[in-house]
């Protein structure tokens, strides 16, 4: 499907922007803007550097599992059970690179192979940060170097089927997890 004309053309001006916020892993800016309709307003956003989500799947005759990792999420509140998942905050970073450091970081696990599945944008209604996805199989276990805000961290390895379920009953509801699950799906029925 190809995008319309309208796509093409931005709808919405800056006309100017200021930083309101900062810390090593984020800056919030407020920018004036212009719609094409004529009105002023303003609109938040949030800067975030890229980041990668991990499929981490040890594919086995009979019963294949995927890695999960649970962890208390400050935001909401809660423990939250999610694909493993983050970014260094360095800027300009090699995706795969990211993502193999995310899963030895996480996990302690290190993957033969590694399958871009692409890219999708986290909450770009408010926030500008591109996560990419990746299959990682070809497991082998090493030693865990989690940062310091992963000292909750657990992980879980669970079949196919029970991961499928946590998602519809709602134990799973993180979108970088629902999301990336869905294009590895899609990726799988295009490919197999």
């Amino acid at each position: 499907m190809k995008a319309d004309k309208h796509s093409e053309s931005k709808s919405i001006t800056t006309l100017s922007s200021r930083e309101v916020y900062r810390n090593p892993w984020l800056s919030l800016r407020e920018d004036h803007i212009l719609r094409s309709n004529g009105k002023e307003g303003i609109y938040g956003v949030v800067d975030k550097d890229d980041c990668a989500v991990i499929i981490p799947l040890e594919l086995e005759e009979g019963e294949s599992r995927v890695w999960l990792v649970e962890q208390f999420r400050y935001t909401v509140q809660q423990r939250c059970v999610e694909l493993p998942q983050g970014g260094w905050e360095m800027g300009d970073v090699d995706p795969e690179e990211l993502a193999r450091g995310e899963l030895k970081e996480e996990l302690g696990l290190l993957a033969e192979r590694m399958v871009y599945l692409g890219s999708i944008w986290i909450a770009y209604g408010f926030a500008k940060q591109k996560q990419h996805v990746f299959l990682a199989t070809g497991l082998t276990h090493t030693q865990k170097d989690p940062d310091p805000e992963e000292h909750d961290l657990i992980a879980h390895a669970v079949p196919i089927a029970d991961f499928e379920k946590m998602m519809l009953d709602g134990i799973i509801q993180d979108c970088c997890t629902l999301s990336a699950w869905a294009l590895y799906l899609m990726w799988r029925r295009e490919n197999h």
